[in-house]
């Protein structure tokens, strides 16, 4: 990433959500306290020093990305990923699995935050954001925490889809233990797009499912789990 760039991703400790959400819970859509999640994300902002308040999403596993263009946009709207080219606006994405990707320029004036989910990986939302980035920008990756390839179980349908996109796919699923699943992987998935695409990337070395001590998971904890946050700006 540029130097401009400030890049993190939260995890679950520091909060004061309590149990099943315990204990820095970020979502205000999983049936947590509101005034616990609102002074989570009180912390997030005065601990990590951000510049400004996220631009939090309303997300659906859709491939909308936001064009912020204020720094006052619309009360949490309908996207999965936002992008910017204003310096000190942070850009957020929530997840407990799906993967958190942060895409910027070399020179740190173009910004990007996606939350790519298999159904956001399927419908082209990297695509989409890099789509949205001046025209031979050299560009930089980075994923953040998400489900690891030895715990992210998937049907045939989810194969059929990434392998009907491209035939190369199939690479990234494992057989699983019963006919019709797969061990899918996410981080492969996405970086393979992402290297095509032209960027240089980073990341990949966590699993949200199996670090309990660290990462929400839903595949773990079902209704039970909490969400984290990726946020990055630029300086």
């Amino acid at each position: 990433m540029s130097a401009n760039v400030t890049v993190l991703s939260t995890t679950r400790q520091g909060g004061v959500s309590i149990e099943p959400f315990h204990s820095l819970n970020l979502g205000l859509h999983v049936g947590d306290n509101a005034e616990a999640v609102v002074e989570n994300r009180k912390r997030l902002v005065e601990r990590c020093a951000l510049p400004a308040e996220p631009v939090w999403l309303n997300q659906t596993h859709s491939a909308d990305i936001l064009q912020v263009s204020t720094t006052h946009p619309d009360d949490r709207p309908d996207a999965d990923g936002s992008f910017t080219c204003l310096p000190d606006t942070v850009l957020a994405v929530l997840s407990a699995d799906c993967l958190p990707v942060v895409i910027s320029d070399r020179q740190g004036t173009q910004l990007a935050v996606v939350h790519a989910g298999w159904r956001g990986l399927a419908a082209g939302i990297l695509s989409r954001a890099i789509a949205a980035f001046k025209k031979d920008s050299a560009l930089f990756a980075w994923m953040g925490p998400a489900i690891g390839p030895e715990k992210f179980e998937v049907g045939q349908e989810v194969f059929d889809v990434f392998t009907q996109r491209n035939s190369v796919n199939a690479r990234h699923f494992k057989q699983g233990e019963t006919q019709g699943k797969y061990w899918a992987n996410l981080y492969e998935l996405a970086r393979m797009e992402l290297s095509e695409a032209g960027c240089e990337v980073f990341g990949g070395d966590y699993c949200t499912h199996t670090q309990e001590d660290l990462f929400h998971s839903h595949r773990r904890d079902g209704t039970a789990s909490g969400r984290i946050a990726t946020v990055a700006w630029m300086s």
